[in-house]
């Protein structure tokens, strides 16, 4: 009978003898909404592979990470900044006894030198250091320190305050002040409370050489600084290309926290101008010094003309 077609409807004729094809048949669902067997243990496999795959390759990944850290960690403390700790009471009390200062070094690279008012940390210029005891570090305090995770132990490295650059003029008399280029320091922001400027220790005037310093601690009574190596081979001057750069800030412990700047006395008026004459005058002196040859030659020249006339 072909009663299904001639309703309008676009269902399968039924036969006899042959089943009715359920819905369910032809689209392939299963009526009773459970996936066929066998569907979630292929997703679930298929997911927990591709989470492993995920673990193992961060896990690969992570030396790569770390000797990553590792290079910037040694390129900053070569190129940029250092921790350094401070072992002495040499520089109270701007700076305590175990205090952690973060060094500048990338400025000097370019062409920058130490400037006065500053802290500098510098190499031992030869022999300030010797007799004192230095720390005997363990492997990893040695390695942190080699690529600046920790201060440095080993070497042997001083902090002070410079005082006078190249071309300036120094001195301090007992009872009296540091003078600068014949200018006076007002240094009650810095020295130590009830410390005299030079009494334990005058010095000078004399005049600082080029590509040198003259540093002092801030703790005067209680630092060995230019003032106690005069006799030296650098005649207590800091050659320039010892100083490892300017500290910054200090940076431990957190309740200390704070930025080191410069004294506004190294900025009074005048104190650059006596030093800029001594520079300036410097190549007029050498210019003067090879004329005179010339006019001495000319002249001689001169008269032999006028004798021959």
């Amino acid at each position: 009978m072909a009663v299904g077609a001639r309703s309008g409807h676009d269902q399968p004729e039924d036969r006899p003898g042959e089943p009715a094809e359920s819905p369910a048949a032809v689209t392939g669902d299963d009526p009773s909404g459970i996936p066929p067997a066998g569907e979630d243990s292929v997703d679930d496999t298929s997911d927990g592979g591709e989470r492993r795959k995920g673990q193992r390759s961060f896990w690969k990944e992570l030396p790569l990470l770390i000797g990553i850290a590792l290079v910037l960690a040694l390129l900053i403390k070569t190129f940029l900044v250092q921790a350094f700790s401070i072992p002495s009471d040499s520089m109270q009390n701007t700076l305590q006894r175990g205090d952690r200062v973060l060094v500048d070094k990338l400025t000097p690279w370019f062409g920058s030198e130490p400037e006065r008012g500053e802290v500098v940390v510098f190499h031992d210029p030869g022999g300030w250091l010797e007799g004192e005891p230095t720390p005997d570090p363990n492997a990893l305090q040695k390695f942190l320190s080699f690529i600046g995770l920790m201060p440095s132990a080993e070497e042997k490295d001083l902090i002070k305050r410079v005082i006078a650059v190249e071309g300036d003029t120094v001195e301090c008399r007992k009872g009296g002040p540091v003078k600068v280029n014949g200018k006076t320091l007002d240094e009650s922001d810095y020295v130590f409370p009830g410390n005299s400027a030079c009494d334990d220790q005058p010095f000078g005037p004399f005049t600082v050489p080029k590509d040198r310093l003259w540093v002092m601690g801030d703790h005067r009574q209680n630092s060995r600084d230019s003032r106690y190596h005069m006799e030296d081979t650098n005649g207590g001057f800091v050659p320039v290309d010892k100083v490892v750069g300017r500290a910054v800030v200090v940076a431990w412990p957190v309740d200390r926290w704070s930025t080191l700047s410069v004294p506004n006395t190294f900025d009074q008026p005048g104190l650059n101008a006596a030093a800029s004459v001594a520079v300036s005058s410097a190549p007029l002196a050498m210019g003067a010094l090879g004329a005179l040859p010339i006019v001495l030659w000319r002249r001689k020249r001169l008269t032999v003309g006028d004798t021959a006339r």
